[in-house]
């Protein structure tokens, strides 16, 4: 580690200054030789190059997404130039160039923050040692020596044996006690930072490589900072362990507010925008309303949270516009997404009331009938006033039956029936 330490020494000057002005500040809060004034120095110098990171970050965080939208296609170039690695490989530099993805910008924070980490280690391991270092001169040397955390000195190490750990004014149970305490916090704040991302902010709908290197990682980190921790000096503990919790809080934060589409954080915050909106009858923020502007353009496409999003609003009776704005609307936003209208249900009556309904229904029958026998009445008694009275049925005429003819005689005894073909001259 120290080896390493010193290819960053390049940068121990700037760390080691950015050091001495907080604890400039911190020493007249609290006194120059107490833990707190070095213990918040190392917090804040975390902080402030966090704050330098934030575009860092905001870059991991879209590249992660690029490379989560891009594992379908680039498994389907794995699959498809299976045999041909030399061309697989241009196929996937060229589908990164076309999208403007770069595989290496979700590793730009842990990077881009290395040099600082082995730098702060560097100035540590000098003030354990008791070498000065940097803008580090000898009284500052000797008061961060004199700096204890919780009863741990600052440059001590776990496996710091307890003749060096009695030389820096603490007891060997003290130091393992509070740096196993931070190791254990240190892997826990980085389990679960990759634990949150894995299981609120990916894409459960596609199932790719990508994801399970992720999950592998979810468990190999938090070992490896373990079993490294035990090598780092409390003061690097102090940073290790503050940058985590920034992670943790940041990350949180961008996954409440700019969730992965098609997560379990998209459908969250879909349900708070809901809410939102039938409280205030409209959308607030700039940023909610490039969500829903973003929703209502997808059309057919949108993914199961989004059609849940508007089905939701349609209930609330709001329809979705296409400049991210809603509109009240109690029928036009249910009849397009093919909503029913609710079926009224008629209003119980007592039993008094029904019974009085009853009896009108049965009086109304009774009339209603009464009526119809009675112009069934009036209509046969004008029926018989038109007929004559002296009106008889005349008997039908029966036609005359004359003597029958030729033809006739012979249909009667089976001859065939009209004119009959006259007989060969030779047979007469």
């Amino acid at each position: 580690m120290d080896t390493i330490a010193s290819l960053f020494s390049f940068i121990t000057w700037p760390v080691s200054w950015v050091i001495v002005q907080f604890h400039t500040l911190y020493g007249a809060i609290f006194g120059p030789d107490t833990g707190w004034a070095w213990g918040l120095s190392i917090v804040s110098l975390v902080v402030l190059i966090r704050i330098c990171l934030i575009p860092l970050f905001v870059k991991q965080i879209k590249s992660t997404r690029n490379m989560q939208a891009l594992q379908p296609k680039m498994k389907a170039i794995q699959e498809r130039y299976k045999s041909d690695k030399q061309r697989q490989s241009e196929e996937m530099m060229k589908l990164y160039k076309e999208t403007g993805t770069n595989p290496l910008s979700s590793c730009l924070p842990i990077l881009a923050q290395s040099p600082f980490f082995f730098a702060l280690y560097h100035v540590l391991a000098g003030i354990a040692n008791g070498k000065t270092i940097g803008v580090i001169n000898q009284p500052l040397l000797q008061s961060a020596q004199k700096a204890h955390i919780l009863g741990a000195p600052l440059a001590a190490k776990f496996t710091d044996g307890a003749s060096k750990v009695e030389a820096l004014g603490a007891t060997l149970t003290d130091v393992r006690v509070v740096t196993a305490i931070m190791i254990v916090l240190m892997s826990a704040s980085q389990f679960f930072t990759q634990r949150q991302l894995m299981t609120k902010n990916v894409d459960l709908t596609v199932k790719t490589p990508f994801m399970q290197q992720q999950k592998m990682l979810m468990y190999v980190f938090p070992v490896m900072f373990a079993v490294m921790g035990i090598n780092f000096p409390v003061g690097v503990l102090v940073y290790w362990l503050t940058t985590n919790v920034w992670t943790m809080g940041q990350q949180m934060y961008v996954i409440n507010q700019n969730p992965t589409p098609g997560s379990k954080a998209q459908a969250h915050y879909l349900e708070r925008l809901v809410k939102s909106v039938s409280v205030h009858g409209e959308v607030r923020g700039k940023r909610r309303l490039a969500v829903v502007q973003a929703i209502v353009a997808k059309g057919p496409d949108r993914n199961d949270n989004e059609r849940k999003f508007i089905t939701s609003l349609s209930k609330q009776g709001f329809a979705a516009q296409a400049d991210g704005s809603v509109l009240k609307s109690d029928t036009a936003a249910a009849e397009a997404e093919g909503a029913a209208p609710k079926r009224q249900q008629p209003k119980r009556q007592t039993k008094a009331q029904r019974q009085a309904a009853a009896q009108q229904d049965d009086a109304a029958a009774k009339t209603s009938l009464a009526k119809d026998s009675g112009d069934a009445a009036d209509e046969v008694s004008e029926e018989k006033k038109a007929e004559p009275q002296d009106a008889k049925p005349q008997p039908e005429a029966k036609p005359k039956q004359g003597k029958p003819t030729a033809g006739q005689a012979r249909a009667k005894s089976g001859q065939r029936k009209g004119q009959q073909r006259p007989k060969h001259p030779s047979k007469k």
